[in-house]
């Protein structure tokens, strides 16, 4: 008996579309309004897509659009696809796309993360203004709240999907110039962003469960500021696995500091519907960093 050929399936990217809008929204009526569809549009579209691709993509419940195992295989590959079709038709129409974009995002993060996404952004869509402030999660919520951004990446605490979608994990560890900035007796000083600030609580945290006592050696909002602190060996700090300058050093448990917990990025919108530019910013981040993470972990397998 002949083996089947395996049935060939051409994607139809406006399904797909509303996949990752449903995945990001976690409601269908969420999704179409940022889509701008009826939820009953987006319901037949999702049931579409499963119908083509043979698999169901969310488990639902009055309350509640979670994605199966199915649709998390997915949705990063989703979303490559959406970035790959963006910046085909942003190079072919590149003057099909105008407006401006207002972004916000710490500035560890966008000095780490950022430059490549939001240089092949510009490439893609060269008559879009982009306007690009690093600052304090703090602050950038306070611009979210003033209209004065259009999207912002932001620390927070892992808590769901209450304030902004989550995008990537930070592994925080200690770091320093050398063991000779730690005191022998008395407490620890630590070199942080002001409070409210994430990898500050984190560190304070850590330190006052086991008990060691810590004093604040000195505070900047720049991550420059902090980057010299540190050489200069005024104390110790926070900061992700990836973020560590060369010559410093990172300390743990044989110099006696505790495990720090995780903490997130997080995309936040500003309203329920963005304006064509940002969405399509919003998606080159999200696919971007969807292939980055998928990369850390193969390394770390």
């Amino acid at each position: 008996m002949p083996q089947q050929k395996p049935r060939l399936v051409n994607l139809d990217l406006d399904l797909v579309r509303a996949f990752v809008a449903v995945a990001e929204a976690q409601s269908f009526t969420r999704a179409g309004v940022r889509l701008g569809r009826t939820q009953s549009t987006i319901s037949l579209q999702i049931k579409r897509l499963e119908e083509q691709l043979d698999a169901e993509l969310f488990s639902r419940d009055p309350r509640n659009v979670v994605l199966t195992a199915q649709g998390e295989a997915l949705l990063a590959q989703a979303r490559r696809l959406l970035r790959l079709n963006d910046e085909i038709v942003g190079e072919i129409f590149e003057h099909a796309l105008e407006g401006e974009v207002r972004f916000g995002a710490p500035e560890d993060f966008a000095t780490t993360h950022l430059p490549g996404i939001l240089g092949d952004y510009a490439r893609a869509y060269p008559h879009v203004s982009l306007s690009v402030t690093c600052d304090l999660t703090l602050n950038l919520m306070d611009k979210m709240a003033q209209g004065e951004l259009d999207l912002a990446l932001i620390k927070r605490e892992p808590i769901g999907a209450n304030v902004g979608q989550s995008v990537w994990q930070e592994h925080l560890v200690w770091v320093g110039a050398g063991e000779d900035v730690l005191p022998k007796d008395g407490a620890i000083p630590l070199i942080a962003a002001p409070a409210p600030c994430v990898y500050r609580k984190r560190a304070i945290s850590a330190l006052d469960q086991v008990g060691r006592p810590w004093r604040v050696a000195y505070t900047s909002p720049s991550l420059a500021g902090q980057h010299a602190a540190l050489r200069a060996g005024l104390g110790v700090t926070v900061l992700p696995t990836e973020m560590v300058p060369s010559d410093l050093i990172m300390f743990g448990s044989d110099q006696g500091f505790p495990p720090l917990a995780d903490a997130e990025i997080a995309l936040v919108r500003a309203g329920k519907s963005l304006a064509l530019p940002a969405e399509r910013l919003a998606n080159f981040i999200l696919a971007s960093l969807d292939s980055r993470r998928a990369k850390a972990d193969e390394q770390s397998r």
